[in-house]
């Protein structure tokens, strides 16, 4: 859609007032949200809970919007049932604890993933049943029974036909389904086998990457833990697309919702430094990290120059593989290694001279030992922006995966966790 205005229209005077609630509805005629869940719907969604033996909870960033972080919490400790939050809920429930299983999907845990395999019941909140959670839709969590609830009813039976769809406000409705769960003499129902199951596929498949080896080139994953450990509880971390978005959402520890800005299934590239910005401004007394592969900083990277003149101090952490590298994984374990258009170099441009020309701080960092002391050092600046170029080994890649378009129950996992170095198949 275009809207063209003349520039005598943007020019003329007019008088102003601003609308009251009712003329704001008036003018808004064809928005009418249900928000209260139909109650019949809730008790039957409530029924369903209580009569599960591997029941999950399936997050997704609907729940942030509804502002239900609480609410789910309540939720999930009421029922004992695992928690998984999609890469736009990390954070709506803590990963601490015991009943958070991470990230489910195409790069998801691997206990995340297999436990919506094997469920009997998926409690959908806020989430659309993407294809990057379900993989091939027809194999996805077959026997299981759904609750969806969403404030969109297009968004009901769009991908997964539910057995209890519930339109509403995710908050309200969670807060109607916890008061009936509340007064059920059966909402604590004994899933010790599901959870021993779970943990099982915890122990076996945890996330792993190898070890630094002394001289190589620094691992992301490692590069990642490092911050949030150096960083304070409150930090917001921002990225942008490709490798390292899948390993911040799963390295990362979000332990309280509203830390964690992405893109999500817009996909956009060049994404990570303006959002910092924007997330710094909104949020002046938070620090704000931007993790950014290198293709996707070379976008934006000139937006620098206006977190420089605003005097914005964001910190920008450049993980440098001299690669699109989420390209490059798909071109080496699908394409037979025809690798096409990913090389970027690990040089041009130079990245600490760019960030400094912007008015930034700006470090490289090649070896292990100089990971934490250069955080320590970005993390003490706060007139200005910094950027730290981090010398990341090409050869790292996003595990657990599933292949596109592939069952859930084909993940790979991680080379060093395959008997005999096969694919996994649950």
């Amino acid at each position: 859609m275009l809207l063209d205005l003349p520039k005598d229209v943007l020019l003329a005077t007019t008088e102003w007032h601003w609308p009251d609630d009712n003329e704001l509805a008036a003018s808004l005629p064809g928005y009418k949200p249900v928000t209260k869940g139909h109650p019949r719907m809730v008790r039957e969604a409530a029924r369903l809970i209580t009569s599960s033996q591997r029941p999950v909870i399936y997050v997704g960033g609907g729940v942030l919007k509804a502002r239900a972080a609480e609410a789910l919490f309540h939720l999930a400790e009421l029922t004992n049932a695992p928690v998984v939050t999609t890469l736009m809920a990390r954070g709506a429930f803590p990963d601490s604890h015991r009943q958070s299983l991470g990230m489910p999907g195409m790069h998801g845990d691997y206990a995340a993933i297999t436990a919506m395999q094997e469920a009997d019941l998926l409690v959908a909140l806020g989430t659309r049943f993407d294809d990057r959670v379900t993989g091939q839709v027809g194999s996805f969590a077959q026997g299981a029974k759904v609750v969806h609830v969403d404030i969109d009813p297009a968004e009901l039976g769009k991908i997964r036909c539910p057995d209890v769809p519930i339109v509403g406000d995710c908050r309200l409705v969670i807060e109607d389904l916890v008061r009936v769960l509340r007064s059920s003499e059966e909402a604590q129902v004994d899933r010790s086998a599901w959870w021993a199951q779970i943990d099982e596929w915890r122990s076996r498949f945890p996330l792993h990457y190898d070890a630094q080896v002394d001289g190589g080139l620094l691992k992301p994953q490692a590069v990642i833990e490092a911050i949030r450990d150096a960083s304070p509880a409150a930090t917001t971390v921002v990225s942008g697309v490709g490798q390292h978005q899948m390993w911040v959402s799963q390295y990362w520890r979000f332990e309280q919702p509203y830390a964690w800005v992405n893109s999500g299934g817009l996909g956009t590239m060049g994404f990570a430094v303006p959002a910092a910005i924007g997330a710094k401004v909104g949020r002046p007394d938070r620090t704000v990290w931007a993790v950014d592969g290198d293709g996707c900083f070379q976008m934006t990277a000139q937006e620098l120059a206006t977190a420089s003149s605003e005097r914005i101090p964001i910190k920008v952490a450049i993980l440098n593989n001299a690669y699109l590298g989420m390209v490059r994984q798909w071109q080496e374990m699908f394409y037979e290694e025809r690798y096409s258009e990913v090389y970027l170099s690990p040089d041009l441009p130079d990245y600490v001279k760019w960030a400094e020309a912007m008015g930034c701080a700006a470090f490289r960092v090649e070896h292990h030992a100089d990971v934490a002391p250069v955080i320590d050092k970005a993390n003490a600046i706060d007139d200005r922006p910094v950027v730290i170029d981090f010398r990341t080994d090409s050869m790292e890649k996003v595990f657990p995966m599933v292949p596109a378009g592939r069952s859930n129950s084909e993940v790979i996992v991680h080379p060093s966790l395959r008997p005999g170095g096969e694919r996994v198949v649950q």
